[in-house]
């Protein structure tokens, strides 16, 4: 008899027995055929040799060696579950994106949250940016918003993007995490500084997967009637609430769940079914005119700026809901695969350098990791037909028959759509010469000192201090000044209370 006072995620084994018990059958090979002895290999008498032709064996064997596939660079650990999203405001004037298409409209998606840099095993509350991914199944193939927890980044050009990774993994002596390495990229590229102070800010460590804010941070392009471009930010607010760990609670955590944001979230959604209280998040949108682009202080196609809300206003557009946990979490969560390249009819890209790096890395380390056709796995799968000259390859299981693999041909084609110049980006004129244009120093303080002297209360402002410091104190010197002389740029006062509070020596909350 199940045990009712554990949570769902406990109980899972036995509520999947009481559900498919009349279901159970006999164990088989990959192949269908009946296993008839499951606790032993075949051998040569008791005590002698295993035999060639015991294939079970090999086949359990084989495949145990294959199960684990290459984690992912960054985002290696996280959670994922699906839901809907729907449409509650009309923002139809903005785009033909069908997704928008009315009040009430539904889509369904995938969701998944992760951490940047840790391992596949790291604990889920470390101070860490969190990944927040949501693939929609729409019925013009997939739209995949990936962003993070943050409006911001921490760099604007895709080239240093490896290198800031590796700044943050481990050193390649000592395989452990190095805040030499940590420190050091980040002093030297200031324009990091606005990611990092939300980073050691109290949102830093966010209360599990439900008590965060998402954002797609780069900005895009929504394509109305008539071409009619308008840039777009996406930012979805979490009506759970936002929560946040104190450093202390979440090493406390660590220690003794380190799973503590993917068990909550499998939980929440268990809980649901009997409550039909699912985790859910408000889906908003700014909008910039290009002409209003022309005449801003900053640039609007630089991830490590915000769009001042007072300026750009959100505008409510729906709401999504996660009602699902994963069947099966490799299936569903480690296969599943987010490209920002996959824009849909009425959604568009920007002169956003990392983005324009991310719409070709992310399908590359795809193949790499999940294969070529990883678009073909059920989770990654889009709802319309594909038709292309694609063939082949590992996991080919939509290899289009024997439809034509090139093109042009005369033998049905298939030929482009004369209907897709309705939705894609009007004519942008650019020019000026080609070069090398290092973005490094572009206004890389104006809005951390916005950041601290009007988002940060007094409270805030200590703690970051602290979280900071507490940092900076297992470097060298010569790069804890650096950081110090960068902080101090923001804000006079940051500066000064960071220098005091590591001339002390009272080490502070990790």
């Amino acid at each position: 008899m199940s045990n009712n006072k554990r949570d769902p995620a406990s109980r899972q084994l036995e509520e999947w027995y009481e559900k498919n018990k009349s279901q159970i059958g006999y164990v088989t090979s990959e192949a269908g055929v009946a296993v008839p002895y499951a606790d032993s290999s075949i051998t040569v008498g008791k005590y002698g040799p295993i035999v060639l032709e015991d294939f079970n064996l090999f086949e359990q064997l084989a495949h145990f060696n294959r199960e684990r596939i290459p984690e992912r660079v960054v985002h290696a650990k996280g959670a994922g579950a699906f839901g809907y999203f729907e449409v509650t405001h009309d923002i139809s004037k903005y785009t033909v994106s069908k997704v928008f298409e009315y009040v009430g409209k539904k889509t369904n998606i995938a969701v998944r949250f992760s951490q940047v840099a840790g391992n596949l095993g790291s604990a889920d509350t470390v101070r860490d940016p969190r990944g927040f991914a949501l693939k929609f199944y729409t019925e013009e193939g997939i739209w995949d918003l990936v962003g993070n927890n943050t409006p911001i980044f921490f760099m604007r050009d895709p080239i240093l993007f490896p290198m800031f990774i590796k700044s943050q993994k481990r050193n390649p002596v000592t395989n452990l995490r190095d805040w030499d390495m940590f420190w050091d990229y980040l002093s030297l590229r200031p324009e990091s500084t606005h990611q990092v102070m939300f980073l050691f800010s109290d949102r830093g460590i966010p209360d599990g997967h439900r008590h965060q804010h998402g954002f797609g941070s780069h900005t895009f392009s929504l394509i109305g009637k008539d071409r009619k471009l308008t840039w777009c930010k996406f930012i979805y607010k979490t009506n759970q609430g936002i929560k946040n760990l104190d450093p202390d609670k979440a090493q406390e955590i660590a220690g003794k769940d380190p799973d503590y944001a993917l068990r909550d979230l499998y939980n929440a959604i268990e809980n649901g079914k009997k409550t039909k209280e699912f985790p859910s998040w408000t889906f908003y949108i700014q909008v910039m005119t290009p002409e209003e682009a022309k005449h801003q202080s900053f640039n609007p196609f630089d991830i490590t700026k915000v769009w001042p809300h007072e300026d750009f206003p959100l505008i409510k557009v729906g709401k999504f809901v996660l009602n699902q946990n994963p069947g099966n979490y490799f299936a569903d969560i480690e296969q599943i695969a987010f490209s920002p390249n996959n824009l849909t009819p009425g959604i568009g890209a920007s002169p956003d350098r990392l983005l324009q790096g991310r719409l070709i890395s992310y399908q590359d380390t795809h193949r790499y990791r999940l294969g070529a056709n990883y678009e073909q796995l059920v989770v990654n799968t889009t709802l319309n037909k594909v038709s292309n000259f694609q063939r082949d390859g590992r996991d080919a299981v939509n290899n289009q028959g024997g439809a034509p693999n090139y093109h042009p041909n005369s033998f049905g084609g298939p030929d482009p759509d004369p209907n897709a110049m309705s939705w894609i980006p009007p004519p942008a004129k650019v020019e000026g010469d080609v070069d090398y244009y290092d973005l490094g120093e572009d206004d890389n303080y104006s809005q951390p000192r916005v950041f601290w002297n009007k988002v940060l209360d007094e409270g805030g402002k200590s703690r970051l201090v602290d979280n900071l410091a507490n940092s900076l104190k297992m470097t060298s010197e010569r790069i804890r000044n650096r950081a110090v002389e960068v902080f101090s740029k923001v804000d006079p006062d940051m500066g000064d209370r960071l220098r005091n509070m590591l001339a002390t020596e009272i080490v502070v909350n990790l």
